[in-house]
């Protein structure tokens, strides 16, 4: 818990009754009142049973949510966390470290039962247990406003699994980005997740990355990923998957037509592993994202993966970091490419390879056939700092000498490349005509400092931060 100090409601004096028992006719529900859309039906809310109830035999509750909530701290026994309270209308709640403990997220859930504002909510390392986590899935058949949520770091383990799996089986809230990053889940609890997310088709983001998954855990990763028809976004990184569970991992990846990004860094695939993935690339029309850096792929892999993106149609970034290739693996990606006239591919990240000008070569002819494609590698062997920066000028004075000559904006300059003439493009669409166009003539480098000015961090640039990135 923060520092912060004990808040006692602003409301007279009244005498303290104790909570009714469970049994009691007289129950009262802290519910939101639903619109039309997510209104659901009284007599399955009737016979329904939640933790989150509380009971009192004389009145109802018509106080506001900061007095439901300093209410629900007095019944559980913590002091109110300060910052919730001041940010109980806002759209996203950032509860991480705060050390909340079961009791004090009970207290969080049944202020939120009733709440239609929070969207997003964080609680990230707060010792949740059990208790806290059954009081938030409590919490969440209720509150159809709440749309995505980190529980990460909070060593749930299989008995938090298991409340996940029944909460994701009923496929009943408007959840749809769920973070469980770091909490201990081995491949029991992959089982229980995978049996529910087989059948789920509400969560289309989840992170799964830092657990203790092993190569039977991906089993079950394979298993639900071809049955799976809701999952757009999926991290696993930082697992326990070598080759046995990379091939069977990629089984559900050749069929599944819904995951359109994928996280497999830092396991341990093996050239095996990126023979299964090549074979994937060949077949899987859906993923644009896949990161498999950091996965023991020599050469020998990469050539396996190059095979399959001589058909893909639909991959746009692929990193390969932090993998033992060399600068034969980098030129058999690339040449991949050229020979694929329909690859999307906009970025290949392979920056711990050393290349030479002769790469730079092949590169730029393959850039001739792809505009759109930039490939970040270390450096180019035998080229000094010095003759680098000969050959580099900073591209936003090149613009805004282009502009001033042709007395228009730089503002103006940019939205020209845009067809739509909109302040915001695609980055690889933006690459793509920094490149084709002929007004400036830039290189590559120079047109991914522009893009690094640019980016808007959401896979688009923004022509708006044009103010922060004056020549």
């Amino acid at each position: 818990m923060d520092n912060d100090e004990p808040l006692e409601p602003e409301t007279q004096d009244e005498p303290e009754t104790e909570p009714a028992p469970q049994n009691s006719d007289e129950t009262l529900y802290c519910e939101a009142e639903a619109s039309v859309g997510v209104d659901k039906d009284k007599a399955a809310r009737e016979s329904s049973e939640t933790d989150l109830e509380i009971e009192d035999t004389e009145k109802s509750f018509t106080t506001g949510q900061r007095e439901l909530y300093l209410e629900a701290c007095k019944l559980m026994g913590v002091v109110p966390v300060s910052y919730f309270l001041r940010n109980m209308e806002e759209s996203y709640m950032n509860l991480n470290h705060h050390g909340l403990g079961p009791n004090g997220t009970k207290a969080i859930a049944i202020a939120l039962v009733s709440n239609t504002s929070v969207v997003t909510l964080e609680l990230a390392d707060n010792s949740l247990m059990e208790e806290g986590l059954l009081s938030l899935v409590e919490m969440l058949q209720e509150n159809y406003y709440l749309q995505e949520m980190n529980v990460s770091d909070n060593d749930l383990g299989l008995k938090g699994a298991r409340i996940i799996s029944e909460f994701l089986q009923r496929n009943i809230s408007s959840l749809w980005n769920l973070q469980l990053s770091g909490n201990n889940f081995r491949d029991e609890s992959a089982e229980l997740l995978c049996q529910a997310l087989s059948a789920n088709y509400q969560i289309k983001t989840l992170d799964l990355s830092h657990n203790q998954f092993s190569d039977k855990g991906g089993e079950y990763v394979g298993q639900m990923l071809a049955l799976n028809i809701g999952l757009q976004s999926l991290d696993l990184s930082w697992n326990h998957f070598h080759v046995r569970g990379a091939v069977a991992l990629c089984s559900g990846l050749r069929v599944n037509t819904t995951l359109q990004k994928l996280d497999l860094s830092m396991n341990g695939f093996g050239n095996e592993g990126a023979t299964a993935l090549g074979e994937v690339l060949r077949l899987n029309n859906s993923l644009v994202y896949l990161d498999i850096s950091c996965n023991d792929i020599t050469n020998d892999g990469v050539s396996k993966i190059s095979k399959g993106l001589e058909v893909n149609e639909s991959l746009k970034v692929l990193k390969l970091f932090l993998n033992p290739v060399s600068m034969d693996g980098a030129v058999s990606l690339i040449l991949s490419l050229k020979r694929n006239p329909k690859s999307k591919m906009e970025e290949i990240d392979i920056s711990n390879v050393l290349v030479s000008e002769q790469f730079l070569k092949i590169l730029d002819g393959v850039c001739a056939i792809h505009p759109q494609l930039d490939v970040l590698y270390k450096s180019v062997q035998g080229f000094s700092a010095k003759k680098a920066l000969l050959q580099w000028t900073n591209p936003m004075k090149l613009i805004q000498s282009y502009a001033d000559q042709h007395k228009i904006t730089v503002l103006d300059f940019f939205k020209s490349l845009n067809p739509k003439g909109m302040m915001t493009m695609p980055v690889g669409d933006f690459r793509k005509a920094m490149i084709q166009q002929d007004m400036v003539p830039l290189n590559l480098p120079q047109v991914r400092e522009l893009i690094k000015k640019l980016d808007d961090k959401t896979g688009m640039v923004n022509f708006s931060l044009l103010n922060m990135a004056k020549p």
